[in-house]
């Protein structure tokens, strides 16, 4: 199936997190063939081990396989260490993994509020696409029936992430607002982070490519609002690092440690619009904890026991704009926020009066405080205690 050298991305091009991981492989020029879930071998081989049906699956060269976005970039990055995408001094680094949590867990909502809300708009694209997932054949009929059937089970997904009637005019004036200032930075730097893609912009692709940059109602959306933040994610999908509109920035994280300043305003909507849930999840999270101090390292992270790639630890409520919100707790983007919030507790000295001075600018003083009662990992392809 792979050459000596080349790694298998198992996705879908309407794929949330493939959109994630492929962008980096072809940022990164790491030698790569994507293959549907529809080939055979996916749900002979794949499946089997992985003990889910979830794309995206990375496949190396030897046949190991790895499922969570975040795990692929942190191999890749150790097995091809320029140029690197992750930044390596400290501020840039916690902001950069800050960044990235927030694009692949705090953006899922306006990502499938826009996919299933706006179904009937957009029906037979969406219908082509999921039927790619289960059907391979010639009958375009045939294909399309297999979508339908997928996208009945995966357009239930709204209400466990506090999208409903109530919430949606919430949800898309907030997404708005981030559309506008990711415009304004991109009006000046091709990447979040200035001149070379990080994990920051690698996060920021799972929600703004398949759902919220391909899908009908929601690219129109993009297009009008926000041409300069389509382009990045055009700019996002395409091997060069510099970029044929910002041919005088260099290929390089700014000097010095710094941080552009036209990304304040998307860091104010960082912690302004994940504050109140993270905080909701992490009193979830460490009740559940605190319930049972017994619990062994590697106990799975869920309520039920059951294996799931997002699990939750029961409902969650909290106050966000002004409305009352419901959804199922969170943990995997617990999981992601603390990665980030651990570099900046390691700060001292003059990278820690830095950043900050960032997290009081942007308002997230009380965000950054949040601690686990106990560290969490990943290991056989799910979230556990560590």
């Amino acid at each position: 199936m792979t050459a000596s050298d080349t790694y298998v991305l198992w996705g879908s091009p309407h794929s949330y997190y493939t959109g994630k991981i492929r962008s980096y492989l072809i940022k990164k020029r790491v030698p790569y063939r994507e293959l549907l879930p529809s080939h055979p071998e996916f749900g002979a081989r794949i499946v089997p081990t992985i003990h889910h049906m979830v794309v995206p699956v990375l496949e190396t060269p030897d046949r190991r396989l790895i499922q969570d976005t975040t795990d692929m970039i942190e191999h890749l990055e150790r097995k091809f260490p320029g140029p690197t995408m992750i930044p390596e001094t400290p501020v840039q680094k916690a902001v950069a993994w800050l960044l990235g949590a927030f694009g692949s867990e705090a953006l899922l909502p306006p990502g499938m509020h826009y996919r299933w809300s706006y179904r009937a708009e957009q029906e037979k694209f969406l219908r082509a696409e999921f039927g790619r997932l289960a059907y391979s054949g010639p009958d375009r009929a045939a294909r399309d029936e297999a979508g339908r059937q997928l996208m009945d089970y995966f357009n239930s997904f709204l209400p466990p992430l506090g999208v409903t009637e109530t919430t949606i005019p919430t949800v898309e004036a907030a997404y708005c607002e981030l559309l506008d200032a990711l415009d304004q930075h991109f009006q000046q730097w091709p990447y979040l982070l200035g001149g070379r893609p990080s994990i920051a912009d690698f996060g920021f692709m799972a929600p703004l490519f398949a759902h919220l940059a391909r899908d009908p109602v929601p690219a129109t959306l993009m297009k009008n609002r926000a041409t300069n933040v389509f382009n990045w994610t055009e700019r996002m999908n395409l091997p060069a690092i510099v970029d044929r509109e910002f041919p005088s920035i260099p290929e390089s994280f700014p000097a010095d440690d710094t941080i552009p300043e036209s990304l304040d305003p998307v860091l104010k909507l960082v912690f302004q619009d994940w504050g109140p849930q993270l905080h909701a999840d992490a009193s979830r999270y460490n009740a559940w904890v605190e319930a049972d101090p017994s619990m062994p390292a590697g106990r799975m992270v869920s309520s039920t026991g059951e294996r799931k790639i997002h699990p939750t630890l029961g409902p969650i409520e909290y106050r966000w704009r002004g409305i009352t919100v419901g959804r199922a707790s969170s943990p995997h983007g617990l999981w992601h926020f603390d990665k980030a919030a651990a570099y900046a507790r390691a700060f001292d000295g003059e990278a820690r009066s830095r950043f900050d001075s960032l997290v009081q600018r942007a308002g997230g003083e009380a965000v950054m405080g949040i601690r686990l009662a106990r560290a969490m990992k990943r290991a056989d392809y799910v979230l556990v205690l560590g």
